[in-house]
């Protein structure tokens, strides 16, 4: 990779001119503005501030030490002490000719490979997925694609929640009136009934709080009875549930639910009052954060006074074990935006707890879906949009219009082809945008062939695999390309290809999916004008054979760039 080799020769130079310095912070980076280079680095900057030197200075003598005349023109320094490189030609055909010949497709996989576990989706026993689940699972599954691609190794782990108050009421509402033939039609809408008749009566009805009260002790002290309804429970809720993760192409290595952690919690809340960092407060076991400014007021209850545990004292038993089992280098937690006071609480108290455990924990937090009405995306009736409903309708409004679009294909095909745009349209919706901000849903929008869609890039890629259809109808001998590169426009869609690993390495990095969304849009913009202004199957043969190369490589990025986004392609839309 271009980026990679002028990075490696910067860090050569620098290591010459600042020998005490940490080389994994010279980097080199595209530059924010063209004009001023295709690539940049800032790092001479802050290498200087810290040995209060002239930046400028220190950037004239590494840039004397520094070679890159194979790769680019003469470096500039600009400001206070960037380094502008601007890419030759033929150092970009190089890299473009060993992507084509296979040695890689423009990413490296990482040097020191981590071991990061990715906690996502976690739906609740007993209740069907809705539209609240579809983020964090969408967003866990594209971080765990991208991170493998890379070379990580990684640890998917779907933290059911499988243990609570609520089985109390479930319990007493199965053996009351459970209807067996609605149960195998349709478990979760069975025991979301079940559930919600006995709630009701909860508040109401001090016998019904009684029975369910003394169900959850039963359940809990191990009950032969209550503890096989349960393990049916949880039996019929992860079928279903997979058949979800099936449609979305999802896959978990483990789904260890609350109740797994459940013989730890008695342990975990001991230890942290043996060690001083729990207390009692009003009967509670309690961790206060005094010299934390924005916890102090915000303290964290690790038992409660009737001596029942929470999601504090499950999390904590559950870092802990995943510390033990897999050796984590870094444990990241996927939710929506209300979880992040849990979570600060949890990794301070964590950090106490531990404070020889190098194990980085991240919370990765996102924004809400909203209705046209900027409100939460609910029903006309106010419940959740279930999930399996929400995906129908996504798969049954694509069919629409691949057959207004191409009524003359086979009805499996259309139906194939609506299931890979439906699908993609809903992943790439909610991936495109900034996670940490809210969007308002729109199937309008998410189907549309243009614009910044799945729908948009499935649609470009097809496009590149109409040119080699028919290309393969010509009776030439094809030559090698050469990637001349003699028009802007294959300039520029030769830059944007080299720059694909950089955003995914960026991506990985702060768990932005939306930066992969934003390169392959532009991506197939760049596409879109190169195919208009250079003709590729009426070239000359030289200048067909370089840029049906281009059109490949544009094909197999959008492929792979979409694919770690958790979307399919398809030959013909």
């Amino acid at each position: 990779m271009l980026y990679k080799k002028l990075e490696e020769q910067l860090r050569q130079a620098v290591a010459q001119v600042v020998p005490d310095a940490d080389l994994n912070t010279v980097q080199v980076r595209p530059c924010p503005d063209p004009k001023f280079g295709d690539y940049q680095s800032n790092s001479l900057m802050a290498l200087a501030k810290e040995r209060k030197k002239n930046p400028r200075q220190i950037a004239t003598e590494v840039v004397a030490k520094l070679d890159v005349s194979a790769l680019a023109e003469p470096v500039e320094i600009a400001g206070p002490g960037f380094l502008n490189f601007r890419a030759k030609k033929e150092a970009l055909g190089a890299v473009l000719k060993e992507a084509r010949e296979g040695q890689h497709l423009f990413y490296a996989t990482a040097r020191q490979p981590r071991t990061i576990i990715v906690d996502f989706s976690s739906p609740n026993v007993a209740k069907a997925m809705h539209v609240g689940h579809i983020r964090s699972t969408i967003l866990g599954d594209a971080i765990t694609r991208i991170l493998r691609l890379l070379g990580h190794r990684v640890i998917t782990d779907n933290h059911i929640g499988d243990w609570g108050t609520q089985f109390g009421k479930l319990l007493v509402g199965w053996k009351r009136e459970l209807n067996e033939q609605a149960l195998a039609a349709d478990p979760l809408a069975e025991m979301e009934r079940l559930y919600k008749k006995v709630n009701a009566e909860f508040e109401q009805n001090e016998e019904i709080a009684t029975q369910a009260r003394q169900e959850l002790v039963k359940l809990q002290n191990g009950d032969p009875e209550d503890n096989a309804i349960w393990k049916r429970m949880i039996e019929l809720s992860l079928h279903e549930f997979d058949k979800i993760y099936a449609r979305l192409g999802v896959k978990f290595d483990h789904a260890l639910g609350e109740s797994y952690y459940n013989s730890a919690l008695k342990g975990v809340v001991q230890r942290l009052r043996d060690i001083g960092l729990a207390s009692e407060s009003e009967g509670a076991t309690v961790v206060f954060f005094q010299d934390i400014p924005e916890l102090k007021e915000q303290p964290a209850i690790i038992q409660k006074s009737d001596g029942g545990a929470n999601y504090t004292t499950t999390d904590l038993a559950t870092i802990n074990y995943r510390i033990e089992t897999w050796k984590p280098d870094e444990i990241v937690y996927v939710t929506d935006s209300r979880q992040q006071l849990h979570f600060k609480q949890l990794f301070a108290i964590f950090r106490r707890w531990m404070p020889d455990v190098k194990v980085r924990l991240s919370h990765v937090w996102f924004g809400m879906i909203l209705g046209p009405d900027n409100k939460p995306f609910k029903t006309r009736t106010g419940e959740n949009i279930k999930l399996t409903d929400l995906l129908n309708e996504a798969e049954e409004r694509a069919l629409a219009v691949v057959t207004e679009k191409n009524p003359e294909l086979a009805e499996a095909e259309r139906k194939e082809i609506a299931r890979i745009v439906g699908l993609g349209a809903i992943k790439y919706s909610d991936l495109a945008p900034n996670r940490q901000s809210d969007y308002v849903f729109s199937w309008e929008k998410m189907l549309a062939l243009n614009g910044n869609t799945a729908p948009y890039l499935q649609y470009a890629y097809t496009r590149v695999r109409s040119i080699f259809r028919k290309a393969a109808e010509s009776v030439s001998t094809p030559l090698e390309p050469i990637f001349g590169l003699k028009e802007p426009d294959e300039l520029t869609l030769a830059k944007h290809l080299v720059t694909f690993g950089l955003v995914l390495e960026a991506v990985a990095d702060d768990y932005r999916p939306n930066y992969l969304c934003t390169y392959l849009y532009e991506l197939a913009g760049h596409f879109a004008r190169f195919y208009e202004n250079c003709p590729v199957l009426k070239a000359e043969p030289q200048e067909k054979a370089d840029r049906l190369a281009l059109c490949e490589l544009t094909g197999r990025v959008l492929k792979q760039g979409l694919n770690v986004l958790g979307i399919e392609t398809t030959e013909r839309m």
